[in-house]
């Protein structure tokens, strides 16, 4: 079985994050998003808020599962039995800080490799900062953000 890991804050999950978990749903046989536990970080919504919002979002796909995490990616790779990382790209700088994460990872676990998928254009500009700056001031996330939490997500900006 081809597995693969797709990590993230996801706070929240957007509309660029969906296309790369559907899109590498085409090629693997399981995607594990994984939601990166970060103490350092006050996010909007909690990292067990996270974990539904993404299900709901991704209730449609059949080979998604969804858990959060903390510690060493490489760890959790190991645990599902998942040999790629799949990290989304939207430009150049996303380039330079996932290289230098794709080499650590390489250095800890070796046979655990990185694939990088470039965001479809129509997200190129997107982020979850774009859309938590946008919902604060008003602005309108739809389609930015999928349908299923739109409700919840202006909720929480309020």
């Amino acid at each position: 079985m081809r597995v693969a890991i797709y990590p993230g804050s996801f706070d929240p999950i957007t509309n660029g994050h969906l296309d790369i978990i559907q899109r590498g749903c085409n090629i693997f046989d399981k995607v594990i998003v994984a939601v990166l536990i970060n103490i350092d970080k006050k996010g909007l919504f909690t990292i067990g808020e996270r974990v539904e919002l993404i299900k709901k979002a991704t209730a449609h796909l059949e080979n998604v599962e969804v858990v959060s995490f903390n510690g060493l990616l490489v760890d959790l790779a190991k645990e599902y039995n998942a040999r790629v990382i799949l990290k989304g790209l939207r430009a150049v700088s996303d380039f330079e800080y996932e290289l230098q994460m794709a080499l650590m990872n390489s250095k800890l676990d070796p046979d655990i490799e990185t694939l990088f998928m470039m965001t479809s254009i129509e997200y190129s500009y997107l982020s979850s900062s774009s859309v938590k700056q946008v919902g604060k001031f008003g602005g309108d996330i739809s389609g930015l953000v999928p349908k299923e939490i739109i409700d919840m997500v202006k909720i929480r900006l309020k």
